[in-house]
């Protein structure tokens, strides 16, 4: 039998939500930024459609290699939000080095290095919201996703107005500014989550290890993991919807570069009109799904994300294209935080950060695999091609939610 929601909800209920989902923001704005300059990279450096894809399938890839490692620390360690500052610092700092580069394969190096960082922030941030609010998981978890839809939002229009007066590379240096707010977010974190709650049981802290595992027995937590049905199809589904945002973040920039001549300022825009319709459907589809069930949310966002996708590509040059984005984005990122909470209501909490590095490896797979895969069909067969092909990776991702196990949404200890 569940805990009443009213016996474990803090004595301040959303204060800590907002403190992470803020901490969640600033790490989503330099990837963000990134993808506005991505165009002005690539004619620099002389960049195909495949040579871009392969730029950013590398660093998911380095991302899926360390998403697990990093779940096992914060179960192993805890000290939650110290690694949540630590990778604060870590997804910003490579990309200031950016400004240095002159070739595709430093900025490989540089691209790795944000997806090893950034990957120890979900595993500490996901179980303690979602552990913190067991009968809200879907909401804080929303809010959490809206946090870096608004660090996504705001980051692309500030971008876009810089390169109506500076470089890319003076973007860059200029966008170190935010790094300096992600300081100061760091000692504020950390001294907020370093404290026992007032109502909470002994263990309450946030920053508590599981303790006494051993390695053979850590492995077997893994297995039962991996053979979990109901985690590892929604995780695999998960993985199609990656595909199919990475494949929109990283080419519609590109696409309307290239392909409709949209300036920088016009590109920051689209690219903010589909964060912002993220913004609001995340609370909205998180709220739904702890109301009436995460199954449902998700397969009927992922129908309309492909509907809005083909027609997208139908609507052209025309007003209707801005209208389908913001389709788009709403029905993408509202399935995001019900995914995560579905997830998480399927690991045992001992295994929590385990649990969320296993999801987010999978995710960052099916990351590693969009680019590369749209840039190649890009090339070869159009880019209006590559765009149907992640309208069907959509349609993959919601047959395999349909057998998700309808009893497999609890809560394990």
């Amino acid at each position: 039998m569940s805990t009443p929601a009213s016996a474990v909800l803090p004595s301040r209920p959303f204060r800590d939500v907002w403190l992470i989902s803020a901490g969640h923001g600033l790490t989503h704005w330099y990837p963000a930024t990134f993808y506005v300059l991505l165009p002005l990279i690539g004619k620099e450096l002389g960049l195909s459609y495949t040579q871009i894809g392969f730029l950013m399938s590398m660093q998911h890839i380095a991302g899926a290699l360390s998403n697990l490692p990093g779940g096992m620390i914060v179960d192993s360690i805890g000290k939650k939000g110290y690694l949540m500052a630590a990778s604060l610092f870590w997804v910003g700092f490579p990309y200031a080095l950016m400004s240095l580069t002159n070739s595709m394969w430093m900025l490989v190096i540089c691209l790795m290095l944000v997806g090893i960082g950034n990957n120890l922030w979900h595993p500490a941030a996901i179980p303690t919201l979602a552990h913190q609010y067991p009968q809200r998981k879907g909401l804080v978890l929303s809010f959490h996703g809206m946090g870096g839809n608004i660090g996504e939002a705001l980051a692309p229009m500030a971008a876009g107005a810089l390169l109506a007066w500076f470089s890319w590379r003076e973007v860059v240096v200029i966008n170190i500014v935010p790094g300096l707010v992600m300081a100061t977010l760091i000692l504020v974190m950390v001294g907020a989550l370093t404290t026992v709650r007032e109502g909470t049981k002994k263990g309450g802290d946030v920053n508590a290890a599981s303790g006494g595992w051993d390695a053979r027995q850590y492995l077997r937590d893994l297995g039962s993991l991996l053979r979990n049905r109901a985690l590892m199809l929604i995780c695999v589904s998960g993985g199609f919807r990656t595909l199919t945002q990475v494949g929109l973040m990283v080419f519609l920039p590109v696409y309307l570069a290239y392909e409709q001549g949209y300036s920088p300022i016009a590109v920051g825009v689209c690219m903010t009109v589909l964060q912002v319709a993220g913004l609001i459907a995340g609370p909205i589809a998180g709220h739904v799904s702890d109301k009436f069930g995460r199954r449902h949310v998700v397969l009927s966002s992922m129908v309309l994300t492909g509907v809005t996708i083909v027609g997208m590509v139908f609507a052209g040059q025309s007003f209707m294209f801005i209208v389908f984005v913001a389709l788009v984005g709403f029905f993408l990122y509202a399935m995001r935080p019900v995914m995560q909470a579905w997830a998480v209501e399927n690991t045992p909490k001992r295994l929590a950060g385990t649990g969320v590095g296993l999801q987010f490896t999978i995710l960052s797979i099916g990351g590693s695999i969009a680019p590369a895969t749209f840039g190649v069909i890009a090339d070869t067969w159009g880019v209006y091609t590559a765009f149907y092909f992640l309208a069907a990776t959509i349609v993959a991702a919601n047959l395999l939610v349909v057998f998700v196990p309808k009893d497999g949404t609890r809560t394990a200890t």
